[in-house]
């Protein structure tokens, strides 16, 4: 594999001001992204990196023209080394899911773009077959998707769309739907095709979560921030390829990139000492937006932390490893942590704090009350769930009232989820119960 790949600094799409918000126009609430400005160049591997919600995938699809932005343009720069004859497309995409048609056969799957460029049939399948051989497909032509394993179906869907020819290379969580090894293979297979000249693509972009994925991957970094999303830092990589995980600057720019994403930042309202990291909740008291965080998760993060060879304080990096999770995993747990001050974040460090360890040594009766002390004094939802129940004579209130409630301060997605992650925390702690049949708080088994 070569060392670096020489950019020549041509510009190739340029996107200004977009902004997408939730809902209808005539009823706009708040943006899912916010002024995004982004210029692609070719010659380079760019890799969005953020949280599930943040937007990423949004701008993927603006730019690939399948969402129109509420404002702001995708604008792409035409090639002056492209005649105006030219059918090439300027871009194409790989999902996340495959997205194969199971009643054709690989061959038919891969010539499907060059059909609806009208290319004639003769040269779709030599354009075709010379795609699957360059993917290491060659000998299933043939086959069927069910016939192939997940590898296999995801370098059809990049046969599928390098056989284009296109300018820039759109890449939705490419990898994710695939074990470790065989992401590792294909990542590999993929750079391998970019650094030696073998496809006509001048660039590529591409989505993940995976923090490591994107600094053996990419040229530049933009870290998107959430609700809404922004892209929050630019940065370069500059090691050469190929990169080595074990090399001491990688480590340290992945350390470098947690710290970022976990940066504290204050919340308008709050006091001293009562911020919270990376806007992964986003608002103030009750209206604070939750992520589907499970118990046993928060638990597990807890006894691993605490445990050897930790102790109570490790690496997001080294702990990404250790339970193979994704940052967009892993941070969730450990800013709930935060939260309900079990941990604290400090750069790319976590560190449990006191009631955590007890916590990790207590028996099952003394975890709930240590979590529903937690929940009651951090978690404002959780409080003024409580506080309700607690002063009607019947103990007894509707989940819609509180739904209607979180609507008022974000979007009907981030107010279901919130409430049924509140639902879980509380219905663990025992601070409250939920009749899910009837939609019913209550404090019939009170804690």
């Amino acid at each position: 594999m070569a060392t670096s790949n020489t950019p020549t600094r041509r510009p190739i799409v340029h996107v200004e001001g977009l902004r997408h918000y939730y809902g209808s126009v005539a009823r706009r609430g708040a943006p899912v992204i916010d002024g995004v400005n982004l210029t692609l160049e070719e010659g380079e591997i760019v890799g969005l990196l953020g949280r599930s919600g943040s937007g990423k995938s949004t701008l993927l699809r603006s730019i690939a023209g399948l969402i129109r932005p509420d404002e702001g343009e995708v604008r792409f720069v035409p090639d002056p080394d492209r005649r105006a004859s030219d059918i090439t497309p300027e871009i194409a995409m790989v999902f996340q899911t495959f997205a194969l048609f199971p009643w054709l056969t690989v061959l038919q799957n891969v010539e499907l773009g060059l059909e609806a460029l009208k290319i004639p049939a003769a040269e779709r399948r030599t354009r075709a077959l010379a795609a699957i051989d360059l993917i290491g497909l060659d000998g299933f032509e043939n086959a069927y998707p069910k016939e192939l394993s997940g590898g296999m179906r995801q370098r059809v869907g990049l046969a599928r769309a390098i056989v284009v020819d296109p300018a820039l290379l759109l890449l939705d969580e490419p990898f994710s739907a695939l074990d470790v090894l065989t992401a590792e293979t294909l990542r590999t297979d993929l750079l391998d095709l970019w650094f030696e000249g073998r496809m006509a693509i001048r660039s590529m972009l591409i989505v993940t979560h995976n923090i490591e994925e994107a600094v053996l991957m990419c040229d530049r970094i933009l870290v998107f921030s959430s609700n809404p999303g922004r892209i929050a830092a630019e940065i370069r990589v500059e090691l050469p390829q190929p990169r080595d995980r074990l090399d001491p600057a990688f480590r340290a720019l992945v350390d470098d990139i947690y710290a970022r994403m976990t940066a504290r930042a204050p919340v308008q309202g709050q006091g001293p000492g009562q911020e919270l990291g990376g806007g992964l909740f986003p608002g103030m008291g009750t209206a604070m937006i939750l992520p589907r965080v499970s118990t046993n998760s928060l638990a597990g993060l807890i006894e691993e932390v605490d445990g050897a060879p930790f102790d109570g304080r490790a690496s997001l990096a080294e702990l990404a490893d250790s339970l193979q999770l994704e940052v967009d995993e892993l941070l969730p747990m450990a800013e709930t942590l935060q939260l309900m001050r079990f941990a604290e974040l400090s750069g790319a460090n976590i560190a449990l704090t006191p009631a955590a360890r007890r916590y990790a040594g207590a028996e099952v009766d003394e975890r709930k009350a240590l979590f529903a002390q937690a929940l009651l004094a951090h978690v404002p939802l959780a409080a003024h769930i409580r506080r309700i129940l607690d002063e009607r004579a019947n103990h007894h209130a509707l989940a819609s009232r509180f739904r209607d409630e979180l609507e008022d301060h974000m979007s009907p997605d981030h107010a279901a989820e919130t409430l049924s992650t509140i639902t879980l925390w509380g219905r663990y702690a025992e601070i409250f119960s939920y009749d899910e049949d009837a939609g019913l708080f209550g404090l019939d088994d009170p804690g």
